[in-house]
């Protein structure tokens, strides 16, 4: 396994090392060890599926706010997607600041994001499907989110989305105010 630097140094890239041989392949998605030896949260409460129909679904952004604010590792299983971790923590050196990685099945990466950053992904191809490890239960009274195009993040998707839930949609701008809760995470 292999963890992969982005632009953003608590965002990383996480990439199966595949052993191949005549059956296929096998490999580790997931270590606490190698995680812990980063200063990442090895921790796994919950693991989520979303499956999506149509090209050009967007689901995001979203995150929990604390006392229950949470990391993910986001993997695309099935079909492809553009996927998104936003940094929300105002005390932060990368505020404000973005990462996207294209995930696939055939490229094995899943996405870690870490507590503070909004999260939201777009599908690139029809019936793509999307497995997600969080380190805190779901907490809907904590669920928060930002929106998609929201000028003050300014995220560069590879496409307009087609399907998007209303709620996603109709976030209000951020004001930088709403995010006091982060502070410190």
């Amino acid at each position: 396994m292999r963890f992969i630097s982005t632009e953003i140094p608590d965002v990383w890239i996480v990439e199966p090392e595949r052993h191949a041989d005549e059956r296929g392949f096998f490999a580790r998605t997931w270590c606490a060890r190698e995680a812990e030896a980063r200063g990442l949260d090895p921790r796994v409460v919950q693991c989520s599926t979303s499956f999506n129909h149509r090209v050009g679904t967007l689901r995001g952004m979203h995150f929990q706010a604390p006392p229950r604010a949470e990391t993910k590792l986001v993997r695309c299983t099935r079909g492809a997607i553009f996927d998104v971790a936003a940094d929300l923590r105002p005390d932060s050196a990368t505020y404000r600041r973005w990462v996207g990685a294209e995930l696939t099945p055939a490229n094995g990466r899943a996405l870690y994001v870490p507590r503070g950053f909004a999260h939201g992904f777009l599908t690139l191809v029809e019936d793509s499907e999307v497995q997600y490890q969080m380190s805190e239960f779901y907490a809907p009274e904590l669920g928060r989110g930002v929106r998609w195009d929201d000028p003050w993040l300014g995220v560069r998707w590879p496409g307009v989305p087609k399907v998007i839930a209303p709620r996603d949609r109709d976030y209000p701008d951020v004001l930088p105010e709403a995010l006091e809760e982060l502070r410190g995470l």
